[in-house]
């Protein structure tokens, strides 16, 4: 596949970092372009986070001299596709500006995902959302030719949504889900919560988070409209999700325990359940693609990002675990455990997702990926 130039807003910035990482060897995606803040505008990306870079590995060498730019289109008018890590306080118009310039922007940010024509994106889930972008494109004057925004799922969301995904495929609509999340740190971006709240403590509020899940499952599970014009948002059966979100002392990984009732009955069995979620496989490709029966080494090479196996069950009654189990598939897949019958609902089990991986940058990367082999880009 040949060479596509790419950019990154917000690039010192946790998110932006991770992209960095993420980019910085991508086999066929050349990062050219980093946008910031206009304080460090013009300064060398390395002299810029000399203080601020938080990442377990060295900032790489092929980017430590790329200058600094405003997050201005004008800058990065030899991308074809832009990773926004922007703060959400400045990240709506940069964007949309972005999207008028013809630029393909796959964002981290909250902004545009309850726009009815952007699609919110778990790459392991519903890449065939990305069949509305032709009607977003439609909406501007001119219509666009090349720009669009696609936005990533809510970190705690993208987590859940994996196993609800393999149940929904596998055994009908879902009719209500009982969700508690016990949230990593660095889901809160940095400074974050500060050490005397988070030290020895459970903070069991997140503004704004039990409100991102219940709507946000919605839209990513429901379908396409017949016009390709609309998300249907699960009209004929709605799913009831009720969240509970807390923060934990943990650094990365959000953990949660989910409850499940099936909109059909009698509902399957523990072993079908586990079945399901062993023999997900995540719809990266309409059957119409030519590579849509590729092996997983051919499709490694079109979608390199995304994880061999989307769903790992741990069977030991113990995990799965932030501290053991984040890093499965450098944190692009999900773990699933205690699998077991629900007293109240009919099946429940525990989730982990990484969500400075899947959670975030690794999702834009991998939806990134999808939307070219699709040809929306």
């Amino acid at each position: 596949m040949s060479s596509i130039s790419v950019g990154v807003l917000g690039a010192t910035g946790l998110v932006g970092q991770s992209f960095i990482l993420l980019l910085s060897s991508h086999p066929f995606f050349r990062l050219t372009t980093l946008g910031a803040s206009p304080a460090s505008a013009g300064l060398a990306y390395s002299k810029a986070v000399e203080n601020k870079w938080k990442q377990s590995t060295c900032i790489p060498s092929s980017v430590q001299a790329i200058k600094l730019h405003e997050c201005k289109p004008e800058h990065f008018s030899s991308c074809q596709i832009v990773f926004s890590g922007l703060d959400a306080d400045v990240a709506g118009d940069i964007e949309s500006a972005f999207r008028a310039a013809n630029i393909a922007v796959f964002s981290n940010a909250k902004n545009h995902r309850r726009d009815p024509s952007v699609p919110l994106l778990v790459p392991l889930v519903n890449p065939h959302h990305l069949s509305i972008l032709p009607h977003q494109r439609s909406l501007h004057t001119p219509p666009l030719q090349k720009g669009f925004i696609v936005t990533n799922a809510n970190c705690s969301t993208t987590a859940l949504v994996v196993p609800l995904s393999a149940l929904q495929s596998r055994f009908g609509p879902i009719d209500q889900v009982i969700v508690t999340t016990m949230q990593a740190i660095s889901g809160a971006g940095y400074p974050g919560v500060s050490a005397i709240d988070i030290l020895d403590n459970v903070v069991p509020y997140i503004s704004g988070e039990e409100e991102k899940m219940e709507w946000e499952t919605l839209k990513i599970l429901g379908g396409i409209a017949e016009d390709g014009k609309s998300f249907d948002n699960h009209s004929a059966h709605p799913i009831k999700v009720s969240a509970s979100c807390n923060r934990v002392p943990v650094h990365t990984g959000h953990i949660m325990t989910a409850s499940v009732k099936f909109a059909k009955h009698p509902p399957p069995s523990i072993d079908e359940v586990l079945k399901a979620f062993d023999e997900y496989v995540p719809p990266y490709l309409p059957q119409s693609h030519p590579s849509f029966n590729a092996s997983a080494s051919d499709l490694s090479k079109i979608i390199p990002t995304a994880p061999p196996k989307a769903i790992h069950i741990h069977t030991t009654p113990n995990r799965p675990q932030p501290l053991l189990d984040r890093h499965l598939d450098k944190g692009a897949s999900v773990s699933v455990g205690r699998v077991r019958e629900c007293g109240v609902l009919d099946v429940k089990f525990v989730v982990l997702g990484n969500n400075v991986a899947i959670g975030a940058a690794t999702s834009s990367v991998i939806n990134a990926e999808i939307a070219l082999a699709r040809g929306y880009i």
